[in-house]
């Protein structure tokens, strides 16, 4: 891959990051912002519920940014784009959807008929 294209998925994966963070930061700043006071319980309920799923986003966000440092090691390494199974190029219109891939779309479809096949 040309350096043109991985500073471009370079851009792409730090600004994701920083959106992550940011809305790490502004849902820790709601959070402690609220108040634990609630006397309705129906109105307490809700409060905990919006927390529960905002965590749960927070969470799996945790996760994608582990996979986008992991990503920008890979664009250092110049490893980003090869298929970590097969060792061919990942295809540019995967690594656009999802640029921290590291399977390409033949190698990833057979990963998910295997889990698929375990499942049953």
């Amino acid at each position: 891959m040309n350096t043109e294209k991985l500073e471009f998925f370079r851009n792409e994966l730090l600004t994701k990051k920083e959106e992550i963070l940011s809305e790490a930061g502004k849902t820790m700043s709601e959070m402690t912002d609220q108040t634990s006071n609630v006397p309705d319980p129906n109105d307490r309920a809700t409060i905990e519920s919006g927390r529960s799923f905002e965590l749960r986003i927070r969470g799996r966000e945790r996760k994608l940014l582990s996979k986008i440092d992991e990503a920008l090691i890979r664009i250092d390494e110049n490893t980003f784009g090869i298929c970590e199974e097969c060792d061919e190029e990942i295809g540019l219109k995967r690594l656009e959807a999802r640029p921290v891939t590291t399977l390409c779309i033949d190698c990833k479809t057979l990963q998910e008929t295997q889990e698929k096949s375990k499942g049953l």
